[in-house]
């Protein structure tokens, strides 16, 4: 047909056979590309179809563009959080402090240097092109998780986990090649099925093996699983994707520990943290023996302010029948923990 149409207006070609097989050839890989594109566009519309419409967010979408702008590669990774957090999530300086870990005063320090570098060197501000985005993306996703962990309280903040799990959504939508974005968008989904049955009706804390399992949210499980199949399937593993597979264990009808162990051991080698040691030790005493657990968890260095690894502790020396050790241990969780649900709760154990 092209011949026919061309050959008249253009002349015949020296080689006509060759001619229309090439053309032919080229026809055909136009061909399989736009249906590639088509079957590729029509699962991002069907995905772009879960993001909810509510014009009356509290983190609106040009939140995620503002995020991008924030995590300018000449600041500290940490300052990138830190700033972004402040500026576009709306988190106040204790509440940033406690996401990471640190001093009030040393994150308002950070903030502070952070600023000062952006208004001495004249760093923009502004939405990167698009082939930048990538190296931005990992300051990005940590953002967006921490924004979901400051709505997972306890207090909880439903506002802020929905909104964290809509802006991982919607980056996954953009970026689907990218494993990790997958990770943190099904590590959400699974963490937040659990929400409803963390905290009872009386306001105390229950946890994960005391929960009421029928409040779990099925439909968001099976949504974290669908996540989690399309961020392994692209075979690039990362801490989001190993973290949610975690979750995912922890979403069956029994815990399997020995295979939690194995992935937070890994997890360990990928992204280190004493607090990725602190979760490695407690699944190793679950797996392996609480004596295993403890000498573990008495070799973090660098949480020695975080309550968490003292009624992590706690726990170890009741369960041995330390009773005295127990007790201390649990008085030193009771003064660091940083909301009145969870100090009910060390009260409750102690």
């Amino acid at each position: 047909m092209v011949a026919a149409e061309r050959w008249p207006r253009d002349g015949t070609p020296t080689n006509p056979g060759a001619w229309i097989v090439a053309t032919a050839r080229n026809r055909a890989i136009d061909r399989i590309r736009r249906e590639q594109t088509l079957a590729r566009k029509t699962e991002l519309l069907a995905r772009a179809e879960q993001l909810p419409e509510d014009e009356e967010a509290v983190i609106p979408d040009e939140r995620l563009e503002l995020i991008f702008a924030c995590c300018h590669p000449a600041l500290a990774a940490d300052a990138q959080v830190a700033l972004t957090l402040s500026l576009v999530a709306g988190l106040t300086t204790p509440e940033i402090a406690r996401a990471f870990i640190v001093p009030e005063p040393t994150l308002a320090q950070r903030l502070v240097r952070a600023k000062r570098k952006i208004r001495d060197a004249g760093i923009p501000l502004r939405i990167p092109p698009e082939h930048l985005l990538p190296e931005r993306l990992r300051t990005v996703l940590a953002t967006i998780y921490l924004v979901f962990n400051a709505g997972y309280g306890p207090p909880v903040r439903r506002e802020l986990c929905a909104e964290a799990i809509r802006l991982a959504l919607l980056l996954a939508t953009l970026m689907p090649d990218e494993a990790e974005v997958h990770g943190l968008h099904a590590l959400l989904l699974f963490q937040d099925a659990r929400r409803d049955a963390r905290i009872s009706l009386d306001g105390q804390l229950v946890l994960l093996d005391d929960q009421d399992r029928s409040l779990w949210d099925g439909a968001e499980i099976e949504q974290g699983r669908a996540a989690l199949a399309r961020a392994l399937a692209l075979r690039i593993p990362g801490p989001y994707q190993l973290q949610a597979a975690i979750a995912s264990l922890h979403a069956g009808d029994e815990t399997d520990w020995s295979e939690i162990a194995l992935l937070y051991a890994r997890l360990a080698e990928l992204a280190p943290s004493p607090v990725v040691d602190l979760n490695l030790a407690v699944a190793v005493a679950m797996a392996h023996g609480t004596e295993e657990g403890l000498a573990l968890a008495d070799s973090i260095e660098g949480l020695d302010d975080y309550y968490l690894l003292h009624s992590t502790r706690a726990d170890f020396l009741r369960r041995l029948g330390r009773t005295d050790e127990a007790r201390s241990a649990y008085e030193r969780a009771l003064r660091l923990a940083p909301s009145e649900v969870e100090r009910e709760f060390l009260r409750s154990r102690l």
